[in-house]
C-alpha cells in the first residue's frame, strides 16, 4: 500500500495536502482506488461551491461500485480536476499526482479529524 508521508488522510480513504496557506488539495488514496477497481466516471462539485466539513461533494463510479467523496474541511471549492472528466482512470494510475480531485480554500480546524500516515496505515491494516 502506498501512503506518502506528509499528507493527511480521512477514514473514507481520501488524502489531503496543503497546497498553500488556506488551500488544500484532495484526492483518493491508493488503497481507496485499488478497492474501487477501474474508475469509469467521476462527479465533482463546481468551482465556487461552499462546503461544510463532512458534506457530500460528489461520487466516483468504478467497474465494482460507487463511492462518495466528502469534504475534509469547511471552505470553498476553488478548483476541480477537469481532466478527470475525460480521463477518470487517472485516479487509478496516479492517485497522488495527476489523479487529484479538487482544491478547497479554507482553514483546518484543530478538531479536523484527519489522520497522519501512521494512523491511516493502522486503520487500513487494522
Amino acid at each position: 500500500m502506498n501512503a506518502p508521508d506528509g499528507l493527511l488522510y480521512t477514514t473514507d480513504h481520501e488524502w489531503v495536502s496543503v497546497v498553500s496557506p488556506g488551500c488544500v488539495r484532495v484526492g483518493i488514496t491508493d488503497y481507496g482506488q485499488d478497492a474501487l477497481g477501474e474508475v469509469v466516471f467521476i462527479e465533482l462539485p463546481t468551482n465556487g461551491r461552499t462546503v461544510e466539513r463532512g458534506e457530500l461533494l460528489g461520487e466516483i463510479e468504478s467497474t465494482k461500485s460507487v463511492t462518495e467523496i466528502y469534504a475534509p474541511l469547511t471552505g470553498t471549492v476553488t478548483r476541480a480536476n477537469e481532466e478527470l472528466t475525460s480521463a477518470p482512470t487517472l485516479i487509478n494510475r496516479d492517485p497522488y499526482g495527476d489523479g487529484w480531485l479538487l482544491e478547497i480554500a479554507g482553514e483546518m480546524d484543530s478538531d479536523h479529524e484527519l489522520l497522519d500516515v501512521a494512523s491511516y496505515i493502522a486503520l487500513v491494516e487494522g
